[in-house]
Order: structure tokens, then sequence, then C-alpha cells
């Protein structure tokens, strides 16, 4: 396994980053302002994770988003140590929002995230059609915080 950051060509990634964040245009927000770290297994690209220093003290994770066929194998976590790692003694907080999804959530939460806050109806003022996961439409952002 191999994690390389991408410092060109961020949009070749779109495909993958889509599955973390349905909306091209949210996307293009903040991936030019973000690192874009790439994991590789077997030279085959299984998972991405977009960062964005918010401040000294903070970053966030925009986007952690891996194939579904290589879902459930530790590859998020493996992106997130190496964030957490890459990190630990630089900054003191990573960040994130995410939807009301119970497996999202309880998978942050086990890496050592609390909740701290939501912004109501995130998914329904800011995209331009309903998103849904595990047969539920997301409508408010949660948001996610662990100390370094």
């Amino acid at each position: 396994m191999e994690i390389k950051e991408i410092k060109k060509n961020k949009d070749t990634y779109l495909d993958l980053l889509l599955i973390g964040d349905e909306d091209t245009k949210m996307i293009y927000k903040y991936l030019d302002k973000s690192l874009l770290f790439a994991l590789f297994d077997n030279s085959r690209l299984v998972s991405v994770c977009a960062v964005l220093h918010i401040d000294t003290d903070t970053i966030e994770i925009k986007n952690l988003a891996t194939y579904p066929q290589y879902q459930n194998r530790g590859y998020a976590s493996k992106l997130l140590n190496f964030v957490f790692q890459k990190y630990t003694g630089q900054i003191k907080n990573v960040i994130l929002g995410t939807g009301e999804n119970e497996k999202t959530l309880n998978f942050y939460k086990k890496r050592g995230f609390l909740q701290t806050h939501r912004l109501t109806n995130f998914f329904i003022d800011n995209y331009p059609h309903p998103i849904f996961e595990n047969g539920k439409q997301l409508k408010d952002m949660i948001y996610l915080k662990k100390f370094l």
C-alpha cells in the first residue's frame, strides 16, 4: 500500500471524489485549496482524502472516499491515520462535516471524533437535488471534531 500527495490534475480523481460528495460544484469549491492524498493498493487507486487548512490549529477533512468494491477493508481508516500522523504536533484539531448517516457517524466516532454541532438543512439548501444515503434523505450536516 502506498499513499501519495496529489499536487497536479486533482480533477482526474473526480469520479472517486463524487462518492464522498455528490456535487461537482461543491467539490470544486475546496479541491484547489485542499491537499489531496490518494491511497493505492498494488498500484490501484482505492481511496482519496481531501484536507483543507482552516487555520493554524485546525484542518478539515473535506472528502474521504473509497471505491465501493474496496469499502470495509480498512483503506479509509489507513488514510485517516496517515492524516493524523502527518499533522500530529502541527495542528490541534481535525474537523469534518457529514450527513446524518449512522454508519458514517459511527465510523468517525470509532476513530476519536466527537459531534460538535449541526448545520440545519445544509444538504437541502446547498445541493441542487436531494441526497440519499441508505435510503434516507440527508438534510443536516453533522460536524465532528477530533483533538490530536
